[in-house]
């Protein structure tokens, strides 16, 4: 069993007896340090296969938080983390790349929890990973997951956020209902709210979804393919949101206009986001 699935497993096992929403909830001081070390061409392939980013060349701009992600794991599974594991879902994310990373880079990684913030679902924690090279900051990015529980704010419904404006199509995407499980082997993200409908409803979702991470790298693998840019110039840094879970199987369109990018559906916007280029 490998160091991601036991993770998990600790996670289920833990999960059952956190209590989120906790006033008095904090976050451990523990930072997870992964010594330099060679990225695997075999999953950097697959990774790159399932995403759609080219096989050749820089790593992609995401792949980093892939590396990372098992030692964000070790650490959101761990007895003095406050959130249960499980049904986490991943809310948005800030990359930043200060130098272009590439496959031969022996990076070091730095994951670690940054943060605590009142959701109007639930709780948000911020998790970052940094990657260094020689020492040298060269890539970082920040996420938040959120942890569904009542708040007890207020009676009435919490308010969705505003609709972005509509951006011009560029792609059509249709997602088969195994992306999950592909993804999943792919970056070792084995989250049941992916992997299938029984699985998925346990957390209160009534299908399966498709991973925030998939979903930007998607978007930026078109991106970096010519379609919907705003001119050359390799992508230096993106945010992007997932405003609502993509369930599959399901159709959903891809849509750009100058730096800012999109993925909606017949009937709601599942993300939005924007990227800055190198000059």
């Amino acid at each position: 069993m490998t160091g991601l699935s036991l993770s998990l497993v600790r996670g289920a096992v833990t999960s059952p007896f956190k209590r989120a929403g906790r006033p008095d909830a904090t976050l451990p001081a523990d930072r997870e340090v992964l010594a330099p070390g060679r990225i695997s061409p075999g999953p950097l392939a697959a990774y790159s296969r399932v995403c759609g980013f080219a096989e050749s060349g820089p790593l992609p701009l995401t792949y980093p938080h892939v590396l990372g992600f098992p030692a964000a794991m070790r650490l959101m599974t761990g007895r003095s983390f406050p959130l249960p594991v499980l049904g986490l879902v991943h809310t948005w994310i800030e990359i930043t790349a200060h130098r272009v990373p590439q496959p031969t880079d022996e990076l070091e990684l730095t994951v670690y929890a940054a943060g605590l913030t009142p959701h109007r679902r639930g709780t948000e924690v911020t998790m970052v990973t940094e990657a260094r090279l020689s020492g040298e900051l060269v890539w970082e990015s920040s996420s938040g997951y959120l942890s569904r529980h009542a708040t007890g704010a207020a009676t009435a419904p919490p308010s969705s956020p505003a609709t972005p404006p509509e951006l011009p199509a560029v792609a059509e995407w249709r997602l088969p209902a195994d992306l999950g499980r592909r993804y999943g082997a792919a970056s070792g993200d084995r989250n049941p709210i992916h992997l299938h409908p029984v699985t998925a409803r346990l957390f209160g979702f009534p299908r399966h979804i498709a991973h925030g991470m998939w979903t930007v790298a998607r978007c930026l693998a078109e991106t970096e393919g010519g379609t919907g840019t705003d001119g050359p110039g390799r992508i230096r840094s993106v945010r992007a949101d997932f405003r609502a879970p993509v369930p599959l199987p399901s159709t959903v369109t891809y849509a750009a206009d100058g730096t800012a990018f999109q993925v909606r559906g017949s009937s709601r916007v599942h993300l939005t986001g924007s990227v800055t280029r190198e000059g």
